[in-house]
């Protein structure tokens, strides 16, 4: 591998029906706390609770001084560190503690850059996101019921907490595109030139 070494990536959100994938393009070594601000824009989250990356027994996230058992530092490791150690070419992505959304990322494979490109990209998105802090798969199951039947006894209490159209079926592509790729313009910016005096 070397420093431009890209990884195509498949992340597939568990457990929720219609399914909601992405695909991606990362640098192979990219930080991990980078790797999740890319998954949450991907995938359409607001980063707004704690998460861990995981391969095998081994999680990263945000240490806890606290808890000396929790997560390694995100910011101490990347993708390629974590597949030259551990060997695994599928890592378990957990985002908010409370509603649990499980996600695994697969590697699909490594590649060469395109000159042309800027990474992360965001290649292909289906199903959307559920909304945040709606109560893990079974507050996402009643939502949809309740959003989708006029008569169900939620229908105008979620329809007033969330009185946009929701079509669980339909990925906001270019609104998820631009979020990564916000991310790609951050990080690779080049550094100004310095004024001569």
């Amino acid at each position: 591998m070397t420093s431009q070494t890209i990884a195509r990536l498949s992340v597939t959100l568990q457990d929720v029906e219609p399914k909601v994938t992405r695909r991606l393009e990362v640098p192979a070594d990219i930080r991990l706390d980078r790797l999740h601000l890319v998954l949450q824009a991907a995938m359409g989250w607001t980063n707004s609770h704690l998460y861990e990356i995981r391969a095998g027994d081994v999680g990263w996230g945000i240490p806890d001084p606290d808890w000396p058992d929790g997560p390694l530092n995100a910011k101490k490791a990347t993708l390629w560190d974590v597949v030259a150690d551990t060997g695994v070419k599928t890592l378990h992505y957990t985002y908010d503690f409370g509603d649990n959304w499980e996600h695994v990322v697969r590697i699909e494979r490594f590649t060469d850059p395109d000159p042309a490109a800027s990474y992360p990209v965001l290649i292909a998105a289906s199903g959307r996101c559920p909304p945040e802090d709606v109560g893990g798969f079974p507050g996402y199951e009643e939502f949809l019921a309740a959003i989708a039947d006029p008569d169900h006894e939620r229908h105008e209490e979620i329809s007033e907490w969330w009185p946009e159209d929701f079509d669980p079926t339909t990925a906001p592509v270019d609104d998820l595109k631009s979020g990564v790729a916000a991310l790609a313009r951050q990080w690779n910016r080049k550094p100004r030139a310095r004024k001569s005096a």
